[in-house]
């Protein structure tokens, strides 16, 4: 009854309401982001209880916050391959492995991926500050396999190798970032 009493309402402000309403919830839908698809790479990439696969189980060190996302990517030991697209290298055959992951707010930082066999590849660490997506020299970080040092661009690929065996393989990547205006390495220069 109280609804028609608004349709009924003197210069019909129970229909103005309504459609204020209305109005009100299809902007809120229409905002809302749409939902997330997962990124290339990842249902591959992610370690599972109690598997045997090939994997690389990864310390992370010297993160410079606990902000965004960390993306711990592997790569074939084809030099070509190194940081090249992700959905190129998918749609190649081409050998790509994703983990994505926020850091935890404190303690250690570990991260796993399974790789597709035992053998060589090439693995990068990102850290995405803002998770946008996007690699940006002066807000994010990068790591790579066998720490080598970044300068002005990546690392040549064969620095960047590691070996993986059957089970779990363990390795230590240090972050670097923006350190100045021409200086990237670790936080507290180690």
């Amino acid at each position: 009854m109280a609804g028609e009493r608004d349709a009924a309402a003197p210069g019909g402000q129970g229909l103005m309401r309504r459609a204020g309403q209305l109005l009100a919830a299809l902007l809120a839908v229409a905002a809302a982001p749409p939902p997330s698809a997962p990124e290339p790479g990842t249902d591959e990439g992610h370690c599972r209880p109690g598997d045997s696969s090939p994997t690389i189980e990864v310390s992370v060190e010297g993160l410079k916050d606990r902000t965004g996302v960390l993306r711990l990517e592997l790569y074939s030991s084809d030099p070509k391959d190194f940081l090249a697209g992700d959905k190129d290298l998918l749609a190649a055959g081409k050998t790509f492995r994703r983990v994505v992951e926020a850091p935890p707010a404190s303690g250690p930082v570990k991260m796993c991926l399974r790789a597709p066999a035992p053998g060589t590849y090439a693995l990068a660490l990102i850290h995405d500050r803002d998770n946008k997506r996007s690699f940006s020299i002066w807000h994010d970080g990068v790591g790579f396999a066998g720490n080598p040092p970044v300068t002005h661009g990546k690392p040549p690929p064969e620095k960047a190798r590691i070996t993986i065996g059957n089970g779990r393989t363990e390795t230590v990547i240090i972050m670097n970032y923006m350190r100045g205006l021409f200086t990237f390495g670790p936080i507290g220069g180690k």
